[in-house]
């Protein structure tokens, strides 16, 4: 459970209901606050978000302690000026595996020896939450339950600050804000807050650790570019996020070059920092208030000034995905209406009832920027994380800035509670049924209805039937479940087909011939039968806890179907042929022997399906699994260009891909693009993999396009060589097939967009015909 307390005095808790309605009339634009002293500060201690870095939770238990059991006069002065809220554990499942490791091979006496096992996790570590995800990148995206958690109550309170508290490598000292400057060119958060706040809270934090003889530093390593942190997220809200990092002891005790550090001497510096902010957030209570107040009018007057009055977007094949985007767009508080007429902005017409307008002129301006708006243009090249986050590209929306917005009437405002549909009931039929495969969780439905037993074949070709009475057009993937030849019954199959397409929301059809309007009919040889997937993926040693917590998260939370985890140092013992799709996602792999590479080659050749993405598809790619090359630099001839030492980290630093959008060019014709209707899809790259195209007409189902950049840093040495490159090949290995994407089409979660690839490899792939 996700816990909170709240500690204040005893009158503000008597009267916390009416203090809070008088606060967030503060951050209301219509409300003309000025005075504050009825007010109490807002501050809101959030700790361990990263659950192997433990002394912030020790430290956020002992500042709740002294809080509540103090006499310390100075202390009941606090709670008198502020009501102080503590999030003691963002991340509970991460505590409990790091807190489990540590004191299972705790030492007595204490090891400090940094290669003892207590100090070296096992993996998936304790850093993440359940489903192995970075929990301090997803307030932006939404994907998990804590961080869903957080964003409705940070939304109910608007706290004036905001901690987040951290630690680091062993042989750091301690960080506090400010940070380094964004890498944006025109950053969104004000400049005040980076400015004046964070040097107001600065000094006490400096004085008080110099009180206790601590080291530290500000301004260099970690930066405020990505919205998404715990210490960026509310600054975009009028709030002052702040983050703290604390050299780890790993364990409770640890030698550094400068002797060892401690486990209560971690807790101490991160215990000194939580009052020194409590202090500076009380003595600087009226500039955070008149900070808090400003913002969201000048959020508005930024907005009237804009020459982008409103954002259009919209997808008419598949509203799931789109409920999903606006979903996102709620969860910030983000002003979303539907169009209540048809609207054409350039080539692109946004049809009534599927598109959706957000004007700019609102509250949460600044997030809308956030979402919408991409760039090319930076004032650093080195980033800290990614260094694109519009989400519209994450979801695959078509959309449309606009310097004049379409009409809309207000009442037609989205909420969650009506951002919903259904569909009609599949009627029942005693010839087939039909399934169209646009909606983002018709992979969901094929898994319910084989998981049941049926056998289901997918068209390889748009046609056109009859459906009640009319002709109905459907395209390639379409799912047909044709009711003679199953072992269930004609009721049984109805019930099935009905209740999948019900509980995912995808509209399925009933059909009562296989005669066609357009096409050869549904006993034709275009409809292809479908074994039903037998996935395993390969876990632990080497492998990305990342990128497998997202194929897992993928296949259990959206998909709900099961997937094997096979741990890398038992696969020499496994049976391969219990599987028909394995999946391998970034790592070196290294675990693995020759035999059990000859092993996996054999087992795709008999007739299987591999898929790899990122390193893992480089990987696989040198060891010869598959029948595909890298794209080389060329070697540079002239002579070496001198420079500095003290350029060589933005140098080097900058030829790393830290996460950028760029454009494919995708064969929607093809297996892995079925469900698809546009050629050109945005996708994500944070890797140097770079998959030459293949020699198969057929099989290079993804190239990048010749003006790939979308969002993003890149340098143009990277673009030049992307421009050559393939997003996603499949290449031919005797009977079976290796489905090779050069990045991760599930990055964190969030990628609704190229999700549909990966699902059409595991469900389609034994389909594909490739020659090598």
């Amino acid at each position: 459970k996700l816990l909170i307390l709240t500690i204040s005095s005893p009158n503000h808790l008597k009267n916390l209901e009416t203090l809070k309605q008088k606060h967030l009339d503060v951050v209301n634009p219509a409300k003309n606050v000025s005075d504050y002293s009825g007010l109490p500060i807002f501050v809101e201690l959030g700790y361990g978000v990263h659950g192997n870095e433990p002394s912030s939770t020790e430290a956020a238990m002992l500042t709740a302690y002294t809080l509540i059991a103090s006499e310390n006069p100075k202390v009941k002065e606090y709670l008198n000026q502020a009501v102080i809220f503590i999030d003691p554990t963002i991340n509970p499942d991460g505590r409990d595996r790091h807190t489990n490791w540590a004191n299972r091979y705790r030492g007595n006496p204490l090891v400090a020896d940094k290669f003892d096992i207590e100090h070296n996790e096992a993996w998936p570590y304790g850093r993440t939450n359940h489903y192995w995800f970075d929990l301090n990148r997803d307030l932006l995206l939404g994907v998990h339950p804590e961080s869903n958690g957080r964003l409705k109550w940070y939304h109910e309170w608007y706290p004036n600050v905001i901690t987040d508290f951290h630690e680091m490598g062993t042989q750091s000292t301690y960080f506090f804000e400010p940070k380094n400057h964004s890498a944006a060119w025109d950053p969104i958060t004000p400049v005040e807050n980076h400015t004046k706040l964070n040097n107001l809270f600065a000094q006490q934090f400096a004085k008080d650790l110099d009180n206790i003889g601590s080291l530290y530093f500000t301004g260099e390593r970690f930066d405020a570019t990505y919205p998404g942190y715990g210490s960026t997220y509310m600054d975009l809200k009028g709030s002052l996020a702040l983050l703290f990092e604390q050299a780890s002891s790993r364990g409770h005790v640890q030698e550094t070059p400068t002797g060892e550090i401690t486990f209560p001497f971690t807790i101490r510096n991160q215990y000194i920092s939580s009052f020194a902010t409590i202090k500076a957030s009380i003595n600087n209570k009226n500039v955070l208030y008149d900070y808090q107040n400003r913002f969201y009018k000048e959020s508005l007057q930024k907005a009237a000034k804009s020459k982008i009055k409103a954002y259009v977007f919209g997808d008419a094949y598949d509203k799931n995905r789109t409920k999903a985007f606006v979903d996102v767009l709620l969860k910030h508080h983000i002003d979303v209406y539907k169009l209540d007429r048809s609207f054409k902005s350039g080539n692109t017409t946004y049809k009534e009832g599927t598109s959706y307008v957000v004007p700019t002129h609102q509250k949460e301006y600044l997030m809308v920027r956030n979402i919408f708006e991409t760039n090319e243009k930076y004032s650093d090249s080195v980033f800290y994380d990614a260094s694109a986050w519009s989400l519209v590209n994450f979801y695959n929306m078509q959309y449309n800035a606009l310097t004049k917005p379409p009409s809309f009437k207000h009442e037609l405002k989205m909420t969650p509670e009506n951002n919903k549909f259904s569909v009609s009931s599949v009627e029942k039929s005693r010839y087939a049924y039909l399934i169209p495969w646009d909606d983002y969780y018709a992979p969901a439905v094929l898994h319910a209805l084989q998981d049941a037993g049926l056998i289901v074949k997918v068209s390889t070709r748009s046609f056109e039937i009859p459906v009640k009475g009319s002709g109905k057009a459907f395209d390639r993937g379409t799912l047909l479940i044709p009711v003679q030849g199953q072992k269930l019954t004609d009721d049984e199959i109805h019930r099935v087909v009905n209740k999948a397409c019900t509980d995912f929301n995808v509209q399925g059809f009933a059909v009562q011939t296989g005669f066609m309007s357009k096409g050869h009919g549904l006993g034709s040889n275009s409809f292809v039968t479908l074994k039903a997937p037998k996935a395993m993926m390969v876990v632990e040693g080497s492998v990305s806890s990342y990128e497998a917590g997202e194929v897992w998260h993928l296949f259990e939370q959206r998909l709900k179907m099961p997937i094997v985890k096979v741990p890398e140092r038992i696969f020499s013992r496994v049976d391969l042929n219990r599987y028909n799709v394995i999946i391998l996602v970034s790592g070196n792999y290294r675990g693995l022997t020759q035999n059990d590479k000859n092993r996996l080659k054999a087992w795709v050749e008999s007739g299987n399906t591999l898929i790899t993405t990122r390193m893992a598809s480089k990987w696989a790619i040198q060891n010869k699994l598959a029948y595909a090359s890298l794209l080389k630099t060329p070697k540079d001839t002239a002579s070496v260009q001198r420079l500095n030492y003290d350029q060589s980290y933005g140098t080097l630093g900058k030829q790393a891909l830290g996460g950028a959008i760029f454009s494919v060019d995708l064969d929607y014709t093809h297996p892995l693009g079925y469900g698809y209707h546009k050629r050109k899809l945005p996708v994500y790259k944070n890797s140097t993999v770079f998959i030459k195209p293949v020699k198969s007409r057929f099989s290079n189902v993804a190239l990048f396009t010749r003006d790939p950049h979308i969002d993003g840093y890149i340098t143009k040495e990277n673009l030049n060589k992307l421009k050559g490159a393939a997003y996603l090949v499949v290449s031919g290995a005797g009977k079976g097939r290796v489905v090779l994407f050069s990045d991760n089409p599930n990055f964190r979660g969030s990628w609704y967009g190229t999700n549909k690839l990966f699902m059409n490899a595991i469900f389609f792939g034994n389909t594909i015909k490739t020659p090598q």
